[in-house]
């Protein structure tokens, strides 16, 4: 329990850094200068958002062999570590703000989630952890924190932080799953092959 929570936050938390719904984030409370509510729309938006993709995750994960899952979840986790070295850019439209900063928010945010690279990796954590409620609370509270900084220190976090190190330690922690799950899947295989 503990591992998968701890390690869907950590890999959410600095792959989030720099995302395009971090970006929205800091979009957001510039626009609406109110706190409270966008954060409430990104929690709900994270909470549907990261409890369907680790529902499909945990789903695959009863569907396919220990030692294949693995090999693929390797692919995935390096697939997602060059992905995170591309920096992001935000293409919002023009979202009408008389919907509220909530509301807005959430739609906002669950719509940008989708296809995100976040949302796949919560899929390929709920694989690996085959669990859909503990990694949907460790990716949760990673977007949080990371959107919380978004939201309450804007304009100050991104003039201290250099994106560009965010984004490699990002990458680094992606690679490292990526390995680690290639060595699992290569344990798994070989003891097929020892198996009578």
């Amino acid at each position: 329990m503990f591992e998968s929570i701890f390690s869907s936050f950590a890999l959410v938390a600095a792959s989030e850094m720099g995302d395009k719904t971090q970006l929205l984030a800091f979009s957001l409370a510039a626009r609406f200068r109110k706190p409270l509510p966008i954060l409430a729309g990104i929690f709900v938006a994270t909470v549907f958002n990261h409890a369907l993709a680790s529902s499909v995750g945990a789903w695959a994960a009863a569907q396919v062999h220990p030692h294949v899952l693995s090999f693929i979840l390797a692919t995935l986790f390096i697939g997602f570590g060059i992905w995170t070295l591309k920096p992001d850019t935000l293409d919002e439209g023009e979202s009408s703000a008389k919907y509220g900063a909530f509301l807005t928010t959430a739609v906002l945010f669950f719509l940008a989630e989708m296809g995100d690279k976040t949302q796949f990796a919560t899929v390929a954590l709920a694989a690996r952890f085959q669990s859909m409620f503990w990694v949907t609370i460790g990716t949760t509270l990673g977007m949080m924190v990371t959107d919380g900084l978004a939201v309450f220190l804007g304009d100050r976090l991104a003039h201290r932080v250099q994106m560009k190190w965010v984004r490699i330690f990002a990458a680094t922690l992606f690679f490292v799953f990526g390995v680690y799950s290639a060595y699992q899947g290569y344990v798994e295989w070989a003891a097929l092959k020892v198996t009578p």
